[in-house]
């Protein structure tokens, strides 16, 4: 079985092993992959939501020349035993030096150890217990058997949290049977027999995990709570700890800057100019409603005063409103066939995608929503309506045309 070295030292980056077995997994292209297990190592495989370590191999090939290894992936076979993917083939028994990715791990270690202390601190406070944990390249999240969290109760949670990570306590690993675990009051117990490994943060919280962790809370440098969702067990909480909180700062503080630089104001004044944008922007649509409206009415009025009735007794208006839009040539059907009896309108509209209407008055016996769906679909567009009002969009402007034209011969036979 091989020797986990950071199970008693997280920090540990640089070691020596030897290689024992080498397994070639795949070939393409001239160029294999391989996968290594050494006799001991200080690479963490992914495991318990905690992404894998990567980092070098470097060992002496048979003529003597230094031979540096990529290790890609590491993970853990159903024996428990630990394997490196690398993109170079080591001969079993060669020496080896194994170099981690620092930086890699020491993200991996703040925002595993920042979990630890916000799960611990959402029990405390709130009583609620961490469901799950995900580590990502960008987000980290713990999933809650909650789905209510307010958010003066997050800012407690937060704030509890940073407050253990400022006093800078020690994180000690312990070992325990699980009958000694559970006398010892484990936040949470694995299910397995044996020795089982747990994370002490003293005075605050005991759990058991296999992964990485920073030695003292100090060196998690601090914690930011992000983005909260609902999610089928309860509720995600998104976090960043450590340089992921401090380059989220700055992201945040940047993208605040440079949207005050647009209005001019401080990016504290932001919240009262937005919500005065957004209301002087409602106004102005009411006003542009309104003033729809009445243009509709007014061009309705103009064309019920112009037509000339036609047989069966209708009056048919069909037309294609190349400087309108949707909005306007549905108010302009509505006005035509609602306050006039006897009346047929059949408009396209070419602002934006083209669209088309269909209306009709309630003592015209011609089923407008029908009508139109048969031609759209015709003419490979969607719409639909009822009996004397429709609406729909066709792809292009001479399908549109070439609706209306055969819309018009209908209504006409009917």
């Amino acid at each position: 079985m091989t020797e986990r070295l950071y199970y008693n030292d997280s920090f540990l980056y640089d070691f020596t092993a030897q290689v024992l077995d080498t397994r070639e997994l795949s070939r393409s292209d001239n160029q294999s992959t391989w996968t290594i297990k050494l006799d001991r190592t200080a690479f963490y495989p992914s495991s318990g939501g905690q992404p894998f370590d990567t980092g070098t191999l470097i060992a002496a090939s048979k003529s003597g020349v230094q031979l540096e290894v990529e290790v890609q992936d590491v993970s853990e076979d159903d024996d428990g035993e630990i394997w490196h993917r690398v993109n170079k083939v080591v001969p079993p028994g060669a020496a080896i030096r194994g170099l981690i990715d620092v930086e890699r791990r020491r993200d991996h270690m703040q925002q595993h150890t920042g979990q630890h202390l916000l799960s611990a601190a959402f029990i405390d406070l709130l009583g609620a217990k961490t469901v799950s944990f995900h580590l990502g390249d960008q987000i980290s999240s713990i999933d809650l058997d909650q789905s209510t969290l307010p958010r003066p109760d997050l800012l407690r949670v937060e704030k509890l949290a940073n407050q253990v990570i400022g006093e800078d306590r020690p994180i000690r690993v312990r070992y325990a049977t699980r009958e000694q675990a559970q006398q010892m009051g484990v936040r949470k117990l694995p299910e397995r027999t044996g020795e089982i490994r747990l994370i002490d943060i003293e005075n605050f919280d005991l759990n058991a995990c296999g992964g990485t962790h920073a030695r003292t809370t100090g060196q998690i440098g601090g914690l930011l709570l992000r983005r909260i969702e609902k999610v089928k067990q309860g509720a995600r909480v998104e976090f960043l700890c450590g340089m992921r909180a401090v380059a989220a700062a700055r992201a945040d503080f940047e993208l605040l800057a440079e949207t005050a630089a647009l209005y001019p104001c401080s990016p504290a004044d932001l919240p009262g100019n937005i919500a005065k944008q957004r209301e002087e922007a409602r106004q102005i649509q009411k006003r542009e409603a309104r003033l729809l409206a009445e243009l509709a009415e007014l061009k309705a009025a103009q064309m019920l005063g112009e037509a000339t009735i036609a047989p069966p007794g209708r009056r048919l208006f069909a037309q294609v409103l190349e400087e309108r839009d949707a909005a306007f040539i549905k108010l302009l059907a509505q006005k035509l066939t609602r306050e006039s009896s006897a009346v047929v309108a059949v408009f396209g509209s070419l602002q934006g995608a083209p669209a088309l209407v269909f209306a009709c008055s309630a003592d015209v016996e011609i089923n407008m929503g029908a009508l139109l769906r048969e031609l759209v679909t015709a003419a490979g567009g969607r719409g639909g309506g009822a009996k004397d009002f429709a609406q729909g969009g066709v792809p292009d402007v001479v399908a549109l045309k070439s609706v209306i034209d055969r819309a018009v011969l209908k209504i006409q036979r009917s």
